[in-house]
């Protein structure tokens, strides 16, 4: 077990393995006396398709080169490292993804680290059970959740907090390559092992769940968070970075729907009553924050499913009179498309979906935000969605002339518009969508995840 002390020193290098950052400030976490290495490998952030797919959204020689790094630095301070949601998803291929490049990388280096794997994938005959005795509740906004749903999940998740990484830590592991956790647990499983007060150690974690995200500069590299039994202190890793009270406390506004609490498996993180002092000109200090444990310990899932499949067209229009009426134009090509689907084709509309998005006009935030005058120019991408990839490029080719020449009610000529690839039809695959959002009652921290103890590299 890892003893108790006055202070733990977490380095966090980067937001996301792979995102890269300079060598020179993981050296320099070392030299300030770092205590462990944290650093997400993953995120929901990019969609449902990484999860759904089970693949990646990082590059594997990204990936390497982070990790090349970071075992580097943890065998050289022999401190521990740990990764949280390997492989994007944290899926069980997300986390022997990563296992595979750190052996190799331990087998080239000549590292002598042990490895700990962890597994958060769920089955859905195992969650039949919870569901039966009415331990599965939904989040906002999401309603009951029932088994064929669970059924219909390519692959679902379950989030871990600290304890199955604390486990393997104590286990002896020097390397930890979890599945699915939450961005905080992964920095905070070492300084609460290590005796440091949960308040301070869980708001330290979240400020430093993206790296350098939380300094003047986040492209220059991550930051080192010194714990203690009164609060934590903050800097950067780059010399020429700074941290501000200011940069320091807006990271509780990220991925947050309160920023004065956020909610993990075991408790609430509540900074309400927490200060912000710079100490110079480069570190903050923070004290106050608190944690409240939770009643009942609950674990969130998170699942994938193929909600069909989906082919891509994409033109562009510079004609002024289109673009003076482009809402016009958007509208009627919708109706053309059905038109002309069904005629060729015999398909309702609900066998397919079309998705316009006007780039340039309204396609991040559609109504939302109104446009006020015409467009300079204006990208149209078209997604068709159906339950096969012949049917959804299919579609997409009886489109083909529409966005390449469609006039509008008032033109007595056809544009020539330009499509931006050739073929102009992409066929993107299986579209996915998150459908799960919901927690599960638990009696154990540790009871939805398989922990794989540590493993001698040359075994």
């Amino acid at each position: 077990m890892t003893a108790r002390r006055d202070s733990v020193r977490v380095l966090a290098p980067t937001g996301m393995l792979g995102a890269g950052f300079p060598p020179e400030t993981v050296t320099r976490g070392l030299d300030l006396g770092a205590d462990v290495i944290a650093v997400d490998g993953g995120s929901t952030d990019s969609g449902p398709y990484y999860l759904g797919s089970g693949i990646a959204k990082t590059a594997a020689a990204a990936v390497a080169r982070d990790l090349r790094l970071l075992l580097r630095a943890a065998a050289t301070a022999r401190i521990p490292l740990i990764i949280g949601s390997c492989g994007t998803s944290g899926t069980d291929s997300g986390v022997d993804w990563v296992a595979g490049i750190t052996r190799q990388i331990l087998t080239e280096e000549d590292l002598d680290l042990r490895v700990a794997t962890i597994y958060s994938e769920q089955q859905a005959g195992d969650l039949k059970g919870h569901l039966d005795h009415g331990r599965v509740h939904p989040l906002p906004p999401a309603g009951d959740l029932d088994l064929a749903t669970v059924e219909g999940c390519e692959h679902i998740v379950a989030m871990m907090g600290h304890e199955p990484i604390a486990e393997a830590l104590a286990a002896g592991a020097d390397v930890v390559l979890a599945g699915r956790a939450t961005d905080t647990a992964i920095a905070a499983a070492y300084p609460l092992m290590a005796g440091m007060p949960a308040g301070p150690t869980w708001h330290a974690a979240k400020i430093v769940e993206c790296g350098g995200q939380c300094t003047t500069n986040p492209r220059a590299g991550g930051v080192l968070a010194t714990i203690d039994a009164t609060g934590f202190t903050i800097e950067p890793l780059d010399p020429a970075v700074a941290c501000t009270t200011t940069s320091v406390a807006a990271h509780m506004l990220y991925e947050t729907v309160n920023p004065f609490s956020m909610r993990e498996p075991a408790g609430t993180i509540v900074v309400t009553d927490a200060t912000y002092r710079a100490l110079d000109d480069r570190r903050v200090r923070v004290e106050g924050s608190r944690f409240e444990p939770a009643a009942q310990h609950t674990i969130k899932l998170e699942g994938s499913r193929i909600t069909g499949y989906e082919t891509m067209s994409f033109t562009a229009i510079r004609d002024p009179h289109i673009l003076g009426q482009i809402t016009t134009w958007s509208a009627l090509l919708r109706r053309m498309i059905g038109e002309w689907v069904t005629n060729a084709l015999g398909l309702s509309p609900d066998e397919y979906a079309v998705d316009i998005r006007l780039y340039g006009y309204n396609a991040v935030l559609d109504t939302n935000d109104p446009a006020t005058g015409p467009p300079r120019e204006v990208g149209v991408m078209l997604l068709v969605n159906a339950a096969d990839q012949q049917t959804a490029t299919a579609i997409a080719k009886i489109a083909n002339p529409l966005m390449l020449h469609l006039p509008t009610p008032d033109m007595d000529y056809l544009p020539s518009l330009a499509f931006a690839t050739s073929p102009a039809e992409t066929e993107r695959g299986a579209a996915y969508e998150f459908v799960l959002n919901h927690v599960v009652d638990v009696d154990s921290p540790t009871s939805l995840f398989r922990i794989n103890l540590p493993e001698d590299t040359d075994g």
